[in-house]
């Protein structure tokens, strides 16, 4: 395990301490002719031979270095204004795949295969999956004949905010119940209360603020009960 998190931190401290804004910039404009790109690449490869101080780990700080010049280039080259936070997310996704799959391949750790296909492993990827875009859809339709009755012409929120706070807080919560920490339920749903309460007070509109309620009460409830579920399956 210890491979894996020296792997991460090269990654992190390359990637976002000894990367300044300037250097994104440079890649950006010269793209291939970037001698920034170079560089950055050879630095995260400096940078996991350092943690390991041991002359063998070059082929792995190669391999590191390497995969980072060609991500970060095809990055440079397709990413547009509007795909930014889209290329930034695939790019980051990429390195830490590449990473996992060379710490695998490097210490060789044939337990890995078993896990991913245990039916542990299998439940929880089903109730975190179920719990982003599929809850997301089923909050959204149950929702809809309400939505149509709430104002929209003093909607001022961000496009699809809504939806992600819905995913992130269900993520939360099923994250909450499963290292047993009812506690912090309550206090992600007071905080969400307090957020919501001068909005709903300023609206003074009783139908925003049922239609918030039924939304979030919805939301809750589906992580709780994948969370309740996903306990009872592990303690059989």
């Amino acid at each position: 395990m210890i491979v894996l998190v020296k792997l991460v931190l090269a990654h992190l401290v390359g990637d976002f301490l000894l990367q300044p804004r300037s250097w994104v910039l440079h890649k950006e404009e010269k793209k291939a002719g970037s001698w920034k790109l170079y560089v950055h690449a050879c630095i995260h490869a400096a940078l996991v031979f350092l943690l390991f101080r041991d002359s063998t780990t070059w082929p792995l700080a190669l391999a590191v270095g390497l995969s980072h010049l060609v991500t970060d280039t095809i990055r440079v080259y397709f990413q547009k204004e509007k795909t930014r936070t889209a290329w930034f997310l695939a790019d980051q996704g990429i390195h830490l795949l590449v990473i996992v799959v060379l710490w695998w391949y490097w210490t060789a750790m044939p337990d890995v295969v078993p896990f991913l296909t245990s039916p542990r492993f299998i439940l929880y990827v089903t109730a975190l999956y179920f719990l982003t875009q599929p809850m997301a859809i089923i909050v959204a339709t149950v929702m809809r004949p309400w939505a149509e009755r709430i104002p929209q012409e003093n909607d001022h929120s961000l496009e699809n905010a809504g939806k992600y706070i819905g995913v992130l807080e269900r993520l939360f919560v099923f994250g909450f119940i499963i290292a047993n920490h009812w506690e912090a339920v309550g206090f992600l749903l007071a905080a969400k209360s307090v957020f919501r309460f001068g909005n709903l007070r300023q609206s003074n509109e009783r139908k925003l603020t049922e239609y918030v309620l039924i939304g979030t009460l919805l939301s809750f409830g589906a992580a709780i009960l994948s969370a309740a579920i996903v306990n009872e399956s592990m303690s059989e």
